[in-house]
Formats: structure tokens, C-alpha cells, sequence
């Protein structure tokens, strides 16, 4: 029997850069943990311990250090290209980057140098590149923008009812049900050189009103909607890909103290919960596995 090498890639993962931009009496804030992943002619290092191939994961930390501050961090798309580019053009071996990033929002409290965290959600990005052509030209790359954890939830305006009923199923029919939900999207982009800032409020911004805006009959019927209304409104995505758990709310049976509940008090049970995944993608949009793994 034959024994190879499979797949494989390493990197530095969660290192945590916070950049302060100072004009003057006013200070700018970013926050950021970023994660790389390297791959291309590694067999030796496996196979005989020849780590000539190997750049180091604490000079992957560095160099994020480093181009914090040469090249400051502006959108997080951006920042994970330079980076991205930087490792595969940098360094022969390496034919394969992907860096990961996640930005903790920041709100200035008053003055020029206060703050307070923003909302529980994270933005998010993940930036794959295989380096640069002959003639200099980027390619093989492709960037993905996201969110996650923001937690919403419709007090009505939800049903779930006509499900498989079999001799294990308890649940009972609803017409009205609170849908609550902490919501992590990820979509992609035609191209590596959008106006991602402003791209990035207007998703948000369809998600949300798509969730509010949709009766639900099922949280997988939500999903499909909020995805659908991104596509729809935005020609610069051609994919989006959803993860949604059911955060259910039960209501309190309040019979035994003499008290109706005519959907008015509830408990939040945290688990087990509903998981609910799903992409939505515009007709002609390419394949691109790569840009999700």
C-alpha cells in the first residue's frame, strides 16, 4: 500500500494588531485579528523535516505588524490582499495564501480619544491569492466579506406549522412565534477591487431589511429572502452564503399561578438549537469553492 502526502498548508492564526492613526487631537481606532494560512511546495518539511520551504508563523505575525504600520489598515478586504500578495510574491515556495480577518467595531464616546465597543457583530473578510502572472497581473484571487453574530429577532410575524409529524415530534404547531436568530453571512465578490466599505453597509443593510421584512414561514424561507434581497439590490456580489441558528423562545406556561400568556412572556432556551445554512447565487456566477474553504 502506497502512503502520500495529502493536502496541507500552515500559518499564524489569531494575532491580535490594534492601530491607533493619530491627527492631531483626534485618534482613529482599529481593531483586528488576523489569521494566515500558507500552502505550495511543502512536501520536504512533512516528509524529512527540511524546513528550507518554511517561512516561519512568527514572521507571518510580524509582517502583520509591520504592515500595520507601513501601509496603516484601511478596509479589511484591502489590508488581507497586501497581505495575501505580499506572502506568495515574496517568497518562491509559497504558490497559496489565505488570510482571514476579523474587525472589532469601535464608537467614539466623546473627545478625540475615547471609545466604546460597537454592537455585538464582527465584520469579517477572507482573501485567497495564488500571487502575480508573467506580466505582473494579479490572479487567481478572490475576496469574501462578512458578518457575524448580529443578533436580531421578530416578536411576530413567524409561523411554523405543516412539518413532518412522526411518533417522536412534540412540537406543536404555531401561527405566531418569536424568530430570533444570530445571523453570519459571507458573500462574494465579483472582484477584488470593490468599494468594499460602502458595499459592506449596503448588504448589511439589505440583510436587516430583508429579516424584517419577510413573513416567515420558516427560518429557511427567511434565509433565502435575505440572501435573494442582497443579489438583488447589489451587482457587485454574486454569491451569498448564510448560517442562522434558531434562538428559540418558548412560551411560560403560567396555568398553574391562574395567569393567561397570550404571547407575552417567554423563555430563551440556548441550546439545543435549530441550525439553518444555505447560499443564494446569481445565475452565471462562477464556481469558486477555493474562495470559501
Amino acid at each position: 500500500m502506497g502512503i502520500v502526502l495529502g493536502p496541507n498548508r500552515y500559518g499564524k492564526a489569531e494575532t491580535r494588531v490594534v492601530r491607533v492613526t493619530r491627527e492631531g487631537d483626534v485618534h482613529h481606532l482599529r481593531d483586528l485579528n488576523v489569521s494566515v494560512l500558507l500552502s505550495g511546495d511543502m512536501a520536504d518539511v512533512h516528509l524529512t523535516g527540511d524546513n528550507a520551504a518554511v517561512l516561519p508563523t512568527d514572521s507571518q505575525k510580524n509582517t502583520v505588524f509591520a504592515f500595520a504600520k507601513k501601509h496603516g489598515i484601511g478596509r479589511i478586504e484591502e489590508f488581507g490582499l497586501l497581505l495575501a500578495r505580499h506572502f506568495v510574491d515574496s517568497q518562491p515556495p509559497i504558490t497559496h495564501a489565505r488570510v482571514e480577518i476579523e474587525e472589532y467595531g469601535w464608537q467614539r464616546v466623546q473627545g478625540g480619544h475615547s471609545f466604546v465597543r460597537s454592537a455585538t457583530e464582527v465584520r469579517t473578510a477572507l482573501v485567497h491569492s495564488d500571487g502575480t502572472s508573467s506580466v505582473g497581473d494579479h490572479r487567481n484571487e478572490s475576496v469574501v466579506s462578512g458578518l457575524k453574530d448580529l443578533v436580531v429577532l421578530n416578536t411576530t410575524g413567524s409561523e411554523f406549522h405543516g412539518f413532518i409529524q412522526d411518533e417522536y415530534t412534540t412540537l406543536q404547531p404555531t401561527d405566531d412565534r418569536i424568530l430570533a436568530t444570530a445571523v453570519t453571512a459571507r458573500w462574494r465578490h465579483k472582484s477584488t477591487d470593490a468599494d468594499f466599505d460602502p458595499s459592506f453597509r449596503e448588504v448589511r443593510r439589505c440583510l436587516l431589511e430583508a429579516f424584517a421584512g419577510t413573513h416567515s414561514l420558516s427560518l429557511q424561507q427567511t434565509l433565502y429572502q435575505m440572501g435573494r434581497r442582497v443579489l438583488e439590490e447589489r451587482d457587485e456580489i454574486c454569491e451569498v452564503r448564510l448560517t442562522m441558528p434558531n434562538k428559540h423562545h418558548f412560551l411560560v406556561d403560567l396555568e398553574p399561578f391562574g395567569m393567561d400568556n397570550d404571547n407575552e412572556v417567554y423563555v430563551a432556551a440556548d441550546r439545543p438549537y435549530g441550525l439553518i445554512e444555505g447560499g443564494v447565487r446569481s445565475d452565471g456566477a462562477p464556481e469558486e469553492p477555493a474562495a470559501w474553504s
